[in-house]
């Protein structure tokens, strides 16, 4: 409602404290993987960047793992391009609990 004197003000159906997604990237936050499964083209780069005050590393299930990240600090991120079609499951080694999966399309 506009009152007179006032200058008007438009409301925001969005948060400004959630700052969007990028596209192809997983955030780390509170323990989980966000978003849990992630969909790409082959040929795709994917990032994930850890937003918890905890360590976490990204470690893929296969034996031998496709990828493996050192430990990653909060704000620290690590990245991976996809080459091959396929599912990819992957979890914490530090916090196995903590899964997600990438699908190669």
């Amino acid at each position: 409602m506009d009152m007179p004197g006032m200058p008007s003000m438009k409301m925001s159906a969005t948060p400004v404290d959630v700052p969007p997604t990028a596209p192809n990237a997983i955030n780390i936050d509170n323990f989980a993987f966000s978003p849990k499964v992630l969909t790409v083209a082959a040929g795709t780069k994917v990032t994930w960047t850890n937003k918890d005050d905890e360590p976490h590393t990204v470690v893929n299930a296969g034996s031998p793992p496709a990828f493996k990240s050192a430990a990653l600090d909060g704000g620290d991120s690590f990245s991976f391009t996809f080459t091959q079609p396929g599912t990819y499951p992957y979890f914490c080694s530090i916090h196995p609990f903590m899964t997600g999966t990438v699908v190669v399309k």
